[in-house]
C-alpha cells in the first residue's frame, strides 16, 4: 500500500493529464463523451496551509483537472492541521460523511495531506480505507502522481517523505486572490517549543534565496498584484540557513524597491528573534504596512519557560515599545494559549496583564490542547477543562473589551482601504462592501449615491464613522467624502471574471494566467 516515488517513475504533469482525460467519464463513473475530471481542496489550519492549498490547486489544474465550483467533486483533497486536539475529528468526521458519497459515485476519489497526513501515516488508511492517497508536508508535487496511481492499481496510495522533496515555491500554484499573494520565504522550523508539534512535522528550517523570493514577488506584481504576504513558521529568523543575521530586513527593504508592490505584510515572526534592524525597515520601508502580529503565548515568565519560548515578557514589551515608538499607528496582533500545563492563577493573571499593557487590537486565543509527540503532553499538571474554560472566557472578554476601544480610537481617521472580494455577513443588508485598511483592520464601508463602485483589488479612501470590537465601519455622506483610486489589481480581477466566463478578456492575452507554473523567470513589465 506504501509507494515511495522516485524521479524515474513519477509521470510529468503532461501524462497525468493526458491519463486524467482517457479516465475521464461523463458524472462520475458512468462512461459518456470525455470530460475534465473535477477537484476540490478542503483546507484547515494556517496561512501556510492556505497556501500550500494554492499549490495543491495549481498541482491538479496543470495536471488538467478543473475545479468543482459547488458540484460534487471527482477528487476531494483534506489539507489537514495537526495543532490543535479536534483535528483528528475534524478530518475523520469529515471524512465519514464523505464514504457514503464516494460508494454512490463510483470513480471519485479523496486525498489527505498537510501535518495531520504527516504525522498519523498509515492510520488514516486504517482508520479510513475508502481514502485514496496521503501525502506529506514534504511532498505536495506528488499529489497528481498518487492518484493516477490509485485510479489505476486500485488501492491507496500513500507517500511520506521524512525531509523536503522540492521546494513548494517551485510547483504550481492557483493562486486564491488576483490581488494579493502568499510567498513562501522559508519552511520549517528549528525551535523546539513543547507544545507545538510542527517542527517535527514540517522539518528543519529551510530559506529561500533572497533572489527567488524577489522573482517570485516580480512575477505577482506583474499578474496584477498589489500586496504580498511573505510566510515564515519563524518569518524574522530567515537567513540562518545561509549566515545572514539581517537577512530578513534586507529582504523587506528589497520589497521596498518593486514597482507596482503598494502593501507588504509577513508572519509570524518569533519575538526571540526579533531584532531593531527590522523596526527600522518596518518604519523606513513606504510599502511595509503598519501592522505586526507578535505571537505572546503567555505572560507568565514561568510558563515561558515551561513552553521553552526563549524570550520573557520584558523582552516582549519592549519590542512593542519599539515598534510603536517608530511606528506610531501600527497595529499589533498576538497568539495566546490559555491553561498550559502547570498554569496557575498567579500565572493567568501575568498574561491578563501583559494583554493589558500590549494593547492588541486582536488576538488568536486558544485553550492548550495536549496533542501526542510533544514535549508538554508529558508534562504533570494538566489543568482541568472547567479551569481552561474559564480562564479562556475571562481573557476573550479582556481581549474583546480593548479590542473595541482599540478601535473606537480610529473614529475620525480617513484610511485608504484596499476592497476585497469577501463582504460582511449582513452585506445585504447593509449594502457595504469590504476591504482592510493599511493596518489590516477590516473595514466595512458604504458607496455614496453617484460614486464609482470599486472592484476588487482598487483602493477606496474613506473616514471612519463607526467601531465594533472585530470591525470598523465607514459611511461617506457625499461623494466628497469618498475617494476610489482604480489599480492594477482591479483590471486584474476584471480579467479574471472575464476568463472564468470564457468571455474575452479587456487586455493583452496572457495578461492574467490562472496557474503559476512554479517560479518563472522575470517577465517583461507591462506599462
Amino acid at each position: 500500500m506504501s509507494f515511495t516515488a522516485s524521479p524515474a517513475t513519477t509521470p510529468s504533469a503532461a501524462e497525468s493529464a493526458a491519463e486524467s482525460a482517457v479516465a475521464s467519464t461523463d458524472g462520475l463513473g458512468a462512461a459518456g463523451p470525455a470530460r475534465q475530471r473535477t477537484y476540490q481542496v478542503r483546507t484547515f489550519g494556517c496561512q501556510m496551509n492556505v497556501h500550500d492549498s494554492e499549490r495543491m490547486a495549481g498541482l491538479l489544474e496543470d495536471a488538467g483537472y478543473v475545479p468543482a465550483d459547488g458540484a460534487l467533486a471527482d477528487v476531494v483533497v483534506f489539507n489537514t492541521c495537526a495543532v490543535r486536539e479536534n483535528a483528528d475529528n475534524k478530518l475523520y468526521g469529515n471524512l465519514g460523511e464523505l464514504k457514503q458519497v464516494k460508494a454512490a459515485h463510483p470513480g471519485m476519489q479523496i486525498a489527505v495531506g498537510g501535518c495531520l497526513a504527516q504525522k498519523d501515516r498509515e492510520t488514516i488508511v486504517s482508520k479510513a480505507p475508502w481514502v485514496d492517497a496521503v501525502f506529506g508536508t514534504h511532498n505536495v508535487g506528488a499529489l497528481p502522481a498518487l492518484l493516477d496511481r490509485a485510479r489505476h492499481n486500485n488501492e491507496a496510495q500513500l507517500e511520506i517523505l521524512e525531509s523536503l522533496d522540492v521546494f513548494p515555491s517551485t510547483l504550481p500554484t492557483k493562486r486564491d486572490s488576483v490581488y494579493s499573494g502568499w510567498v513562501s520565504i522559508s519552511v520549517g522550523c528549528n525551535n523546539t517549543c513543547t507544545f507545538c508539534i510542527v517542527p517535527s512535522l514540517r522539518g528543519k528550517e529551510k530559506d529561500r534565496r533572497p533572489g527567488e523570493i524577489l522573482a517570485e514577488i516580480q512575477a505577482l506584481v506583474d499578474d496584477g498584484a498589489v500586496e504580498v504576504t511573505l510566510l515564515g513558521q519563524n518569518v524574522n529568523s530567515y537567513g540562518v540557513e545561509f549566515g545572514d543575521r539581517q537577512a530578513f530586513s534586507k529582504l523587506l527593504r528589497a520589497c521596498g524597491e518593486i514597482e507596482g508592490l503598494e502593501r507588504v505584510r509577513f508572519t509570524s515572526p518569533h519575538p526571540a528573534a526579533f531584532t531593531d534592524d527590522v523596526i527600522d525597515a518596518m518604519a523606513e520601508t513606504p510599502n511595509v504596512m503598519p501592522q505586526l502580529h507578535m505571537p505572546l503565548q503567555s505572560g507568565s515568565d514561568k510558563v515561558l519557560k515551561d513552553m521553552r519560548r526563549s524570550y520573557r515578557s520584558s523582552k516582549f514589551l519592549g519590542i512593542l515599545d519599539k515598534v510603536r515608538e517608530r511606528i506610531p499607528h501600527a497595529a499589533i496582533t498576538t497568539d495566546i494559549i490559555v491553561g498550559f500545563p502547570g498554569e496557575t492563577e498567579d500565572d493567568f493573571q501575568a498574561t491578563l496583564d501583559v494583554v493589558e499593557k500590549s494593547r492588541f487590537s486582536s488576538a488568536f486565543t486558544f485553550q492548550y490542547s495536549k496533542r501526542p509527540g510533544t514535549p508538554a503532553a508529558e508534562l504533570p499538571e494538566q489543568l482541568p477543562k472547567a479551569v481552561v474554560q474559564e480562564r479562556y472566557e475571562r481573557l476573550t472578554a479582556l481581549q474583546d473589551r480593548i479590542a473595541a476601544e482599540e478601535n473606537a480610537r480610529q473614529l475620525g481617521r480617513q484610511v485608504e482601504v484596499l476592497v476585497t472580494a469577501q463582504s460582511g455577513r449582513k452585506a445585504g443588508e447593509t449594502h457595504r462592501l469590504s476591504g482592510r485598511a493599511a493596518d489590516q483592520r477590516l473595514v466595512h464601508f458604504s458607496v455614496p449615491d453617484g460614486a464609482e463602485t470599486p472592484r476588487p483589488g482598487d483602493f477606496v479612501t474613506v473616514t471612519i464613522t463607526e467601531a465594533a470590537a472585530f470591525h470598523l465601519i465607514a459611511d461617506p455622506a457625499s461623494p466628497a467624502e469618498y475617494g476610489l483610486r482604480r489599480s492594477r489589481a482591479g483590471d486584474a480581477w476584471d480579467r479574471s471574471q472575464a476568463d472564468s466566463c470564457g468571455a474575452p478578456a479587456p487586455a493583452a492575452a496572457g495578461a492574467k494566467a490562472a496557474v503559476s507554473l512554479g517560479m518563472p523567470s522575470l517577465p517583461v513589465h507591462r506599462n
